[in-house]
């Protein structure tokens, strides 16, 4: 039987349209979204507030979430399965999608935080993200997840 473990994702927007992506401490190059597993007995909400404010230093009154969606599963190749079964025994993620807009007056982005898991963040527009910024078992998500939040086709 193939276990997921659940997951939250943010896609936070300024008022201009700009999408934040960060980019991983580990992975120079790789460029995502602020996202994490959801603890037991912690709600996705819980979760989402939780990563967000592990990850880039924003609290909830920083931002509003607009929309929420769910079921963009990935399995880990053989290689990470090995490594993360060790950790979680999870074959995959399934995560939950929010769209967040920042607040007027939200502090800026701090990816200083510790653990430290972003080296840099930077705003695009959606039709900028690349697919080749991620892992090759992450982009089927993450197309999917530009298409039905921003009708981009990558």
């Amino acid at each position: 039987m193939v276990r997921f473990r659940p997951n939250v994702a943010a896609l936070f927007l300024r008022p201009e349209g700009h999408l934040l992506v960060c980019e991983r401490s580990t992975f120079k190059g790789a460029w995502q979204f602020p996202q994490g597993g959801v603890d037991p007995g912690e709600s996705l909400e819980q979760a989402l507030a939780r990563e967000v404010r592990e990850e880039i230093g924003l609290l909830p009154e920083h931002y509003e979430v607009l929309r929420k969606a769910d079921g963009y599963r990935y399995i880990y190749p053989p290689e990470v399965r090995l490594k993360k079964r060790k950790k979680h025994g999870f074959h995959g993620q399934e995560q939950t999608y929010y769209l967040c807009m920042l607040n007027a007056g939200a502090p800026e982005v701090n990816v200083n935080q510790r653990p430290r898991e972003f080296s840099a963040y930077r705003w695009i527009l959606p039709t900028e993200f690349e697919l080749e910024w991620l892992p090759e078992f992450k982009r089927e998500v993450y197309r999917q997840v530009m298409k039905d939040f921003f009708d981009v086709n990558l």
